[in-house]
């Protein structure tokens, strides 16, 4: 039975025929009344292309960095008319490489902040190679609250194998920069089911994370996305993916090393200190994009950018929404997007489930029994709990499901900046 016969079924039993999951051209640009609303800002330049990453993005270009910025600028100035002065709980800032752009960065808070009420965290992404005293000194500087590092690895080795060009040598003095500063959180992210890893090779990782004074590690899968470079890289490299058998004993040791030391699990893959606050970069349920291939979901439609930089800043000098496709919402649909990224959380309020599907709906009962029927979860504190193997076959469903479903859409978007429509 293939991926996509099972998807579409699974989409029908659950949201029935109202809901289209096709993205169309976005020939307006509409928006609900919002008065609160998270936001993303997306920097697609990179000084390191790694063939592993899905994101969009470009290699770093200084003669397309101003008009780079003068585009973004204009960007935030659109929502700005459409929505005014509105609050925005939180700011989350991805890439690309968000810090190569340090200075122009900074550029960009402070219009964010002219025109809207910012009164929520803000986050960065960042890596070893891009941290520097001069960095971490402006991050404080506009107001960073929280940061992740992406480490991968402390393994020259693995570092090399998915293509990254720095030495493990430099992760610890860029680390110790960073906890110098009073930043709210310092996450670190690990891959793991990386080829040729073997299990002891991910827990040394996990060991030398947990001893570095960061609040919160998030350990994840190598994800190989069919669009991405990755594969041609790893056959060149001649070396072979864990299996599913491997990938599951890997996940258990990594989960049990983190919970057996005093970390705790907080999504699939992440784990931090019990008071630490959480980094998480994906489960907002509203926000606003900003950049090329950025998102926005706000309530009844899923926009995004045109993923090419050039067209996005072609279209930002013009005063023109960068939006290229759209998708309407049903109310069941954004319902049951909630619930995904509750799962993903591996926590999900009781009250707040049944306040959104009511105490009688029969799909949703029926989904929290299969997970008890399997062992993949449990009740506590009013809360149902996905287990550490609930956790796992979780991820497995989003690598064979939700990746599927974003990599049919960005192999388009990221060769057509202005598609007609995609099915999905």
């Amino acid at each position: 039975m293939s991926i996509e016969f099972l998807t579409r079924n699974i989409r029908r039993y659950l949201v029935g025929k109202e809901q289209d999951f096709t993205f169309y051209r976005a020939n307006n640009f509409e928006l609900p009344e919002i008065k609160k609303i998270d936001l993303y800002i997306h920097i697609p330049f990179c000084k390191n292309m790694c063939p592993y990453c899905p994101y969009n993005k470009v290699k770093y270009d200084k003669n397309l960095v101003l008009p780079f910025l003068n585009a973004i600028l204009n960007e935030i100035d659109l929502y700005y008319e459409k929505l005014g002065k509105i609050e925005i709980s939180s700011i989350y800032i991805g890439g690309g490489t968000p810090t190569n752009l340090i200075d122009e960065l900074g550029i960009i808070l402070k219009k964010v902040k002219d025109r809207f009420n910012v009164t929520g965290d803000i986050c960065i992404e960042t890596n070893p190679n891009d941290i520097s005293r001069y960095v971490v000194k402006k991050l404080t500087e506009y107001g960073i609250d929280l940061v992740s590092l992406g480490v991968q690895s402390f393994n020259d080795k693995f570092l090399n194998l998915i293509g990254r060009n720095y030495s493990s040598h430099i992760v610890k003095p860029a680390i110790d920069l960073i906890l110098q500063e009073n930043f709210k959180s310092l996450n670190l992210d690990l891959m793991f089911a990386l080829p040729g890893q073997k299990i002891e090779d991910i827990l040394i990782d996990v060991k030398k994370a947990m001893r570095t004074g960061a609040n919160q590690v998030t350990a994840y899968p190598l994800f190989t996305f069919p669009y991405s470079t990755i594969g041609a890289y790893l056959k060149i490299k001649n070396v072979k993916m864990p299996n599913i058998i491997m990938r599951r004993r890997m996940y258990r040791k990594i989960h049990n090393l983190f919970t057996d030391n005093e970390f705790q699990r907080v999504s699939v893959w992440g784990f931090k200190k019990e008071n630490a606050t959480r980094y998480s970069s994906v489960t907002r349920n509203n926000y606003i994009g900003l950049g090329p291939g950025a998102g926005s979901n706000v309530p009844g439609k899923y926009y995004l950018n045109t993923f090419s930089v050039s067209e996005y800043i072609k279209k930002c000098s013009q005063n023109v929404s960068p939006i290229a496709l759209k998708m309407d919402f049903s109310n069941l649909m954004s319902s049951y997007h909630w619930f995904y990224w509750r799962l993903y959380d591996t926590y999900i309020p009781k009250k707040e489930l049944y306040r959104i599907f009511g105490t009688k709906n029969k799909k949703i009962s029926r989904i929290l029994e299969i997970m008890k029927l399997f062992g993949l979860s449990f009740e506590k504190n009013g809360m149902i709990v996905l287990n550490e193997r609930g956790s796992f076959w979780l991820h497995l469903m989003q690598n064979y499901f939700s990746l599927n479903y974003i990599n049919k859409v960005w192999t388009i978007a990221q060769k057509v900046p202005w598609p007609l429509k995609i099915e999905i």
